[in-house]
């Protein structure tokens, strides 16, 4: 007696359902965009970009006002993607998501991959020469090892 499996390969269902990607405004992290939206649009899977704002920063203790200022950076952001598709539209879909979310960048990614349940993380390489000491998100996120993290330069 032999037994039959009913069980067929589907192409295209085992990629990430679910992309974060942090962006900040920063060369780097516009880059990490631009690679989430192709992989997000290859995989057909949902692009969920993240800006975290900062709880506090060092303008705030000389009264400067953090709120609104991280807040227009939001703003700015959602814009240029929300153009940035717009002129994409019809060639390149991508379905995507804005959220912000506040604290450390990495305490916020975190927070960010896992309530949106991620499959995947992007993230830009640090340009900031301390991180080599301290550690960059990036591989504060790599060690927290959740999810696979894409770094992109």
């Amino acid at each position: 007696m032999t037994e039959q499996h009913s069980h067929q390969f589907e192409r295209g269902t085992d990629g990430p359902k679910v992309i974060v990607v942090g962006v900040d405004g920063s060369d780097s992290s516009l880059r990490a965009a631009a690679y989430a939206g192709g992989l997000a649009r290859r995989q057909r899977a949902l692009l969920a970009v993240v800006y975290v704002q900062p709880v506090m920063a060092a303008g705030a203790a000389m009264g400067a006002p953090v709120a609104e200022t991280t807040g227009e950076i939001a703003e700015d952001i959602k814009t240029q993607i929300r153009e940035g598709t717009e002129r994409l539209k019809g060639i390149f879909d991508v379905r995507w998501e804005f959220h912000t979310f506040r604290g450390d960048p990495y305490s916020g990614l975190v927070k960010a991959a896992d309530e949106l349940r991620a499959d995947a993380v992007v993230v830009g390489a640090s340009e900031q020469a301390g991180h080599r000491i301290v550690g960059s998100v990036a591989v504060r996120l790599v060690k927290t090892g959740r999810w696979p993290v894409t770094v992109v330069p």
